[in-house]
């Protein structure tokens, strides 16, 4: 009972450090930037010929800091709870080593977003692949508008 009471200020650290971790990067159709709203957007048309589903690694707003770092305090915290003199000081940095692992990959996966690829082709002819958040239902058929241009473009039902 009391060591489950010494662990309990540790989970609530760990889950409130890795919550952080939580990807809100707006990359669907749905979601405008700041810089893009009033800006004049170029629109074409064109019909899904092929979708794919696939994930999007988005980029760590901290640069993979806060998964390491907080996965390294919680194992070092609970590894501080093990043994005592040399085996809990083993203990502490084994779970330094363990927490900033896992906590890497609990980022990296947190970091990850369904999205489609879709093969249009425009109706000018030419065939375009855009990957986006998968936030909405696509087909292939479709008639879709191309809303931006360049590496700015997102695609919208018709």
């Amino acid at each position: 009972m009391i060591a489950m009471k010494r662990l309990l200020p540790v989970v609530a650290l760990g889950a409130l450090t890795l919550a952080g971790c939580a990807n809100t990067a707006p990359m669907g159709g749905n979601v405008y930037s700041g810089n893009q709203v009033g800006a004049e957007q170029t629109v074409r048309f064109g019909t899904i010929q092929a979708l794919r589903r696939v994930q999007v690694q988005a980029d760590s707003r901290a640069g993979g800091i806060i998964g390491t770092g907080g996965g390294a305090v919680i194992g070092g915290l609970l590894g501080n709870q093990v043994g005592g003199g040399s085996g809990r000081t083993l203990a502490t940095a084994a779970g330094v080593i363990a927490g900033s692992v896992a906590g890497s990959k609990i980022e990296e996966s947190a970091n990850r977003v369904d999205a489609w690829e879709m093969e249009i082709r425009r109706d000018d002819g030419i065939n375009i692949v855009v990957v986006q958040k998968a936030d909405q239902a696509f087909q292939v058929g479709q008639r879709v508008r191309l809303i931006g241009s360049g590496s700015n473009v997102t695609v919208a039902p018709y």
